[in-house]
């Protein structure tokens, strides 16, 4: 078996030592690639649908859907990558660091009656036809208002800081709630937080329902926008998903709220508390 990632013995010399011409590795890389990536889109769909399937759910029902034999290590290492954990029933497209300082969970029996009372955020899988991003959000919980929202190819802290930066150009909470991962945990979005004297809470190990109105958002965003599109660029990702929220936010009418929408919930709400920020934003 060929390995990629050898440190002393180049793909070159490996094809070689096996007899296999380098273009047949590469033609079975690409189809391999090509696979996983069918694979992923299907786990993504399955997971939005049913959280709490593990790898051996999932394998199962991948080789109903599938028809052929797959090997649950392979579906183990896709749903790592996806930031999908067996043993835990929410997106871990977060992980914790240990070094970073974890807060308490502080929403539970309490009651939300007004906007900028919480914020949350959180992290999902947007697929491509090539490959895919992570889209972060962060949503007002009593108005369901999504606030900022970015796209990134990698997980790394910066494109969940933008988003964080450009919500609270709109307003303030007064608690923000996010998981344990090392995005929301590092010292500069914790830092971020405390300069605006923000208390921090964050969702317990292992309890899907702390962050449930965001997760209900992940659903939305991906039965209503993504799995309707096929999108073949970042770009094109970023400018259907910017239309989409813009409809979510002022047009969708949500039962929760009366059949008004988000914006208008978000936006009405506030001139009782601050009407000089409601009238500023609006």
């Amino acid at each position: 078996m060929i390995d990629p990632g050898h440190s002393q013995i180049p793909v070159q010399r490996q094809c070689e030592l096996l007899g296999l011409p380098r273009s047949s590795y590469y033609y079975r890389a690409e189809r391999d690639d090509h696979y996983n990536l069918q694979l992923m889109h299907l786990i993504d769909e399955q997971f939005t649908r049913a959280p709490f399937y593990g790898v051996a759910r999932m394998t199962e029902w991948l080789r109903r859907q599938q028809g052929q034999e797959v090997n649950p290590k392979r579906i183990r290492r896709l749903m790592r990558l996806m930031g999908l954990e067996a043993i835990y029933p929410k997106p871990r497209l977060s992980q914790p660091h240990p070094a970073h300082k974890k807060y308490p969970y502080l929403l539970r029996h309490l009651v939300i009656n007004h906007p900028n009372q919480v914020w949350a955020t959180d992290i999902t899988y947007i697929r491509m036809v090539q490959g895919f991003v992570y889209l972060t959000a962060i949503m007002d919980w009593y108005s369901r208002y999504v606030l900022a929202w970015e796209l990134s190819t990698t997980l790394d802290t910066s494109f969940c800081l933008k988003a964080l930066d450009r919500a609270l150009a709109i307003g303030q909470p007064k608690i923000f709630n996010s998981d344990q991962g090392s995005q929301f945990t590092s010292l500069d979005f914790i830092q971020r937080l405390e300069d605006h004297g923000v208390r921090i809470s964050m969702d317990g190990r292992g309890r899907v329902f702390d962050n449930i109105f965001v997760e209900r958002l992940w659903r939305s965003v991906k039965y209503e926008e993504v799995y309707l599109h096929q999108y073949r660029t970042v770009p094109e990702a970023h400018l259907n998903l910017d239309r989409y929220f813009r409809f979510y936010n002022q047009e969708r009418l949500h039962e929760a709220l009366g059949y008004l929408t988000p914006s208008q919930v978000y936006v009405k709400e506030q001139i009782t508390f601050n009407p000089v920020q409601a009238l500023t934003m609006h």
